[in-house]
């Protein structure tokens, strides 16, 4: 592949995430996840799929992210493609909807969120942590 070919061109062959990432398609899910939440912190990633920050933010995190399996479970959300998913958790958890945002929720709450460029896994995982 040329050097240009290979500047321009979005490669397929991206390193798989180490999340195993949920995608919320339903509203009822949100249900689910708020039962989820008292066996274990849940996590929800509101991304546009638009945006070069959310892109950015979304694959920073997960090529930082190393918490351990079981302790944690993932949910990704497409804000474009479901935005009535969006506007819910906006409303159940209490917070201003944002893109990209992430949303800790323990026991049926929204403990801990932040949006944009301060989405650091090793604050989220500081957090979680502190849960233990």
């Amino acid at each position: 592949m040329s050097f240009f070919t290979s500047l321009f061109t979005n490669s397929n062959q991206e390193k798989p995430s180490k999340l195993k990432w949920i995608q919320l398609t339903d509203l009822g899910q949100l249900n689910e996840l708020m039962e989820l939440s008292f066996q274990k912190p849940v996590l929800i990633f509101k991304h546009s799929t638009r945006c070069s920050i959310s892109r950015f933010a979304l694959k920073n995190f997960e090529n930082d992210y190393d918490f351990s399996d079981g302790k944690l479970q993932s949910f990704y959300l497409d804000l474009l493609a479901y935005r009535n998913i969006s506007n819910e958790i906006a409303s159940r958890f209490g917070v201003t909807h944002q893109s990209p945002q992430i949303l800790l929720i323990k026991e049926a709450k929204c403990i801990y969120h932040i949006s944009h460029d301060g989405i650091v896994f090793e604050d989220e995982k500081n957090v979680l942590l502190s849960l233990a």
